[in-house]
């Protein structure tokens, strides 16, 4: 799923190229996409954008009369700019916006139709899809610490809850625990003023970075490779190949859909977390700690 990064470059993209721009229509391909009634999405049409922003994990286009077409792209959906039509009969295209001087249109990879474009009024329909945390590269270390605290909460989930930290997901949140070198099980409530302070300065510096990252990446032209897994990752996706800190294999957690990677010797002290189907398996065969699992690969 496109994050904090990911968005704020898909903003300034659109933005620099739709800003007091006209858009002409909006061509709905999808029925599932569309999950406001009023007001209606024709109500928008010939209406020149004044601003494109970004709402935690989704994108706002608003246009004049204080209209906002708003998309959340979900886990696999992608935007894409042109100055020509795409052609609309492929089936992936969910929607598509005409304006006077190009395309924006979405496309979603897979079956399940996640994506989602709503059509809403003023600053009061914004707000109402916002889900209120706090944006990370805004607040003061003791907003921070306060947010990370309001509950007690395991690091990775309080990193990736909307309602405390905007933004934020499975992918950078793996990267920002890292650079912290704080474990994602550990719990908020019982974590030092140091560590705050830690991962306040983690959080920001990633996130920071990689927007720098991917804006140079797309070099002016539209972000065409939007992707949650990338090689300068240094744990996201990156499990059994080497911290690129201290060079032991990156380890994870799995759960559902989803995975946390982390370093054993870097974040948890050389112990292993237990992955909920593996250890179910494995009972007391499951290593503790990065000694025990080469032990066990070698029997």
């Amino acid at each position: 799923m496109p994050e904090l990064p990911d968005i704020s470059v898909y903003v300034e993209a659109i933005q620099s190229r739709v800003v007091g721009h006209k858009l002409v229509r909006t061509i709905v391909k999808s029925p599932f996409i569309l999950r406001s009634i009023a007001p209606p999405i024709i109500a928008t049409a010939g209406r020149t954008v004044h601003e494109v922003r970004r709402v935690g994990k989704q994108i706002a286009i608003g246009v004049e009369g204080d209209l906002w077409l708003v998309l959340h792209l979900m886990i696999a959906g992608r935007l894409h700019w042109k100055t020509s039509a795409p052609k609309l009969g492929g089936r992936n295209i969910l929607v598509a916006f005409e304006f006077d001087n190009g395309w924006l249109w979405l496309t979603e990879a897979g079956t399940q139709r996640r994506a989602a474009l709503r059509v809403v009024e003023g600053e009061a329909g914004l707000e109402s899809l916002n889900a209120g945390g706090v944006e990370p590269l805004e607040v003061k270390l003791d907003e921070f610490d306060a947010a990370l605290r309001s509950s007690n909460h395991t690091l990775k989930r309080s990193l990736t809850d909307p309602h405390i930290f905007s933004g934020i997901g499975n992918a950078y949140s793996d990267e920002i625990l890292h650079r912290a070198q704080l474990s994602p099980i550990a719990m908020t409530q019982k974590l030092t003023s140091d560590e705050v302070a830690r991962l306040y300065r983690a959080t920001r510096a990633t996130l920071l970075e990689w927007i720098d990252r991917l804006r140079a990446e797309a070099d002016a032209e539209f972000p065409e490779k939007v992707t949650a897994f990338r090689p300068e990752m240094a744990v996201h996706g990156r499990y059994r190949q080497p911290c690129p800190r201290c060079g032991a294999k990156i380890q994870r957690i799995r759960y559902a859909s989803n995975e946390t990677n982390y370093c054993a010797k870097c974040q948890t002290g050389g112990r292993l977390l237990a992955d909920r189907a593996l250890s179910r398996l494995m009972h007391d065969d499951w290593p503790r700690t990065l000694e025990e699992l080469e032990a066990l690969k070698n029997r």
